[in-house]
């Protein structure tokens, strides 16, 4: 179906260039949540920077060329570049970030929850950056976008067995430091509660 959207949408139809940005966004805002991180400020919102892709995308739709590779890595690549160049400005930017209001009211978003979610982000942030940031890139590429071995290699610049490889030993990795931290939790748990 995105390969239909995408010969329409590059032949200039204004419906399938739409479509084919309705199935695409979800795909680039998913990916851009995922590398930005706890890095969003004004300037590095995900959904900033997923709709530069998205803007980005459209702008090269009329040169580019069907040559049987994947769509996917192609915006995949792009994102890249533009999550890359958000990690830039939040490091040039000086100014405090202010919180945005939500567009509507959240229904599970109360103190507990933010709690819950703001230590599951810390932790899930610590484990990563305890890989490489060739680790990182596969696994979000992998796991949180869904992307193939294959479509994973062209926009890392490697091969799919080499991106199988980064990913298997980066989810041993985490699993160690899981174990290892999991241990020591029980351990802890024990001297505080003695039988």
């Amino acid at each position: 179906m995105l390969e239909s959207l995408l010969r329409g949408a590059v032949a200039g139809e204004p419906r399938a260039r739409e479509r084919l940005l309705e199935e695409i966004h979800p795909l680039v805002l998913r990916y851009c949540r995922a590398r930005l991180g706890r890095q969003e400020t004004v300037i590095g919102a995900a959904e900033d920077v997923a709709q530069d892709v998205c803007l980005a995308v459209v702008n090269a739709l009329p040169t580019y060329t069907l040559r049987g590779l994947s769509f996917r890595a192609f915006v995949y690549g792009i994102a890249a570049h533009k999550v890359t160049d958000a990690f830039r400005a939040i490091g040039r930017n000086r100014a405090e970030p202010m919180a945005d209001l939500p567009d509507s009211p959240v229904v599970h978003d109360g103190p507990e929850h933010r709690l819950l979610q703001a230590e599951l982000t810390e932790r899930l942030g610590a484990l990563l950056h305890r890989l490489t940031p060739r680790q990182r890139e596969v696994l979000v590429l992998r796991i949180a976008v869904g992307l193939s071995a294959e479509e994973t290699a062209l926009i890392v610049g490697s091969t799919p067995g080499a991106v199988r490889v980064t990913q298997h030993r980066a989810l041993n990795r985490l699993r160690r430091k899981v174990v290892t931290a999991g241990v020591a939790t029980k351990e802890l748990d024990e001297a505080d509660n003695p039988e």
